[in-house]
This record gives structure tokens, C-alpha cells and sequence, in this order.
């Protein structure tokens, strides 16, 4: 029987050594999970059924199937999760498969001095997810409440004539407007910033809708750190610092972790 092969992460073959692979945690179709040596490199692999699992049969599954694609890309997390707790791992992407040991070897082995560098970059360290939310309602009247320029604006619009006061108030819209974006990546910069001082690695990811979130503010600010593990304590400090001053003003921080280096790693 012709057989793929699913790849979940790369690990140091050291690591490895010293610590088997648990034979018993099931792969992709329910596979034992296998240690392929590449190395100094190790690929944590399941094999797949080529006829069951051919790239057009993936292709329909995933865009048909959703409970399966469900299942499928939680068995990928929760599988690197379980080799996260143990290993320093580069997390591959979800369905990353090769044709046959021979092609990932190929591959690996042509990327070695790489591999290794990011290896010596993860260990010791770990990634955590910042995502800042703003209840715009409580925020926009606090701005507006203590900013000076904005009342100012009011009062030398209230002394016009109604007809004058009308265009102006558009333009005192738009003003607001802006000065409440401004504010917002103001307030999410200055977060991120203090948060760098115990970053590795840090990076600014694109926001989430609420339908992605399910939450009721909006989110302001998306980003990931690599933290050194004994400045992830600090790390936390300043967040829920950074929170306690903000929340009377409709701020809401979430900080998760730590996770498999997925945005601090990359195996192409």
C-alpha cells in the first residue's frame, strides 16, 4: 500500500534521544506518531493512505466536509501542543505532506544550518499572543468627555449660525473620528512597546472581526511576542498593569500562552 507521509514538526534529534517519541499518541488516521532521523534534525511524522488521501481527495474534503476539517485541524494542534510540552518544536502548517521519506529528507537536509539556528532561537524561549479590545461606546465618550480641543470646538460651533453650524458639525464628526483612531493605535503602541522590553521577537498580526472573536468590543490591537521563560512572569505583570489602568475606559487585554513558535519559526 502506497504511503504518504504527514508531517508535523521538526525537533532536535538530541532532544529526541534523550526522550523517545510516546508511541502510543495516534497520527493523522490513526498511525502511530514516528521519529524520522534527518540528522540532527528529527521529523515527527504520521503515514497516510495514498488513494484515501491524494491531493484532490484533501482538496474536496476541505472545502465539503467541514466537521472532518474540524477534527482534522484540532488533531493538528492539540498533537503539536502535546510534542510542545516536551520538545522544542517548529510547528509545520496543517495537511503539510510529502510523497514519501525520501522527499522530506531531501528537504530537510538542505535546510540543516537553518533549522539549527531557529532551534538555538526557540530554546529557552515562548511565544504568547497579546490581543487588546476597546468597548468603542465607554472609550468614545471618555475621549470626547476630556478633550479640551474637541469642547472647544463645540462651544465656537453653538455661537454660529444654524446654517454655518451644520457643516461644521460634520466636519467636527470627522475630527472626532480621527481622533479617536488616533488615540486607540496611540494607547495599543505604547502597550506593545513596553511589552518589547522582555520580547525576543515581536510582531503585529492583522485584527480579528467579532465574528471571529465572539466577543462584544472590538479588537484594537493584535500581536505575538517570543518571550525569554524567565521574563514571562514581568511579561504578565505589565499587563495586567497596563489593564488595570485602562479597563474605566473601556480596555479589555488578553494575553495566551505559551504556544508552539508558530509565527517565530517556518519550515517552507
Amino acid at each position: 500500500m502506497d504511503r504518504l507521509v504527514y508531517v508535523y514538526g521538526l525537533i532536535p534529534h538530541q532532544e529526541i534521544e534523550e526522550h523517545p517519541l510516546r508511541p502510543d499518541i495516534p497520527g493523522f488516521d490513526g498511525d502511530p506518531l514516528q521519529a524520522v532521523d534527518c540528522g540532527e534534525v528529527t521529523a515527527v511524522i504520521s503515514g497516510l493512505d495514498a488513494k484515501l488521501n491524494s491531493e484532490e481527495a484533501l482538496k474536496e474534503k476541505m472545502e465539503k466536509d467541514m466537521e472532518w476539517l474540524q477534527e482534522k485541524a484540532f488533531h493538528h494542534h492539540e498533537t503539536i501542543l502535546a510534542l510542545y510540552k516536551n520538545y522544542t518544536i517548529i510547528p509545520l502548517k496543517f495537511c503539510t505532506i510529502y510523497k514519501n521519506e525520501e522527499n522530506l529528507l531531501e528537504e530537510i537536509r538542505g535546510k540543516q544550518e537553518s533549522l539549527k539556528h531557529t532551534f538555538t532561537v526557540l530554546q529557552g524561549n515562548e511565544e504568547w499572543n497579546l490581543k487588546i479590545y476597546c468597548d468603542d461606546n465607554v472609550f468614545n465618550k471618555e475621549l470626547v468627555l476630556h478633550h479640551s480641543e474637541i469642547e472647544e470646538k463645540r462651544a465656537e460651533i453653538a455661537s454660529l449660525s444654524p446654517g454655518k453650524q451644520f457643516f461644521e458639525k460634520r466636519k467636527l464628526d470627522q475630527m472626532v473620528e480621527k481622533e479617536i483612531e488616533a488615540e486607540k493605535t496611540r494607547i495599543c503602541e505604547n502597550v506593545h512597546a513596553r511589552l518589547m522590553e522582555f520580547s525576543v521577537h515581536s510582531a503585529v498580526k492583522k485584527n480579528w472581526s467579532k465574528d471571529m472573536t465572539g466577543a462584544h468590543e472590538k479588537m484594537a490591537w493584535n500581536s505575538v511576542f517570543l518571550i525569554d521563560s524567565n521574563s514571562v512572569d514581568r511579561f504578565q505583570d505589565i499587563i495586567r498593569s497596563q489593564e488595570e489602568s485602562l479597563k474605566d475606559k473601556g480596555w479589555r487585554l488578553e494575553a495566551t500562552g505559551p504556544w508552539p513558535a508558530y509565527h517565530f519559526s517556518s519550515f517552507s
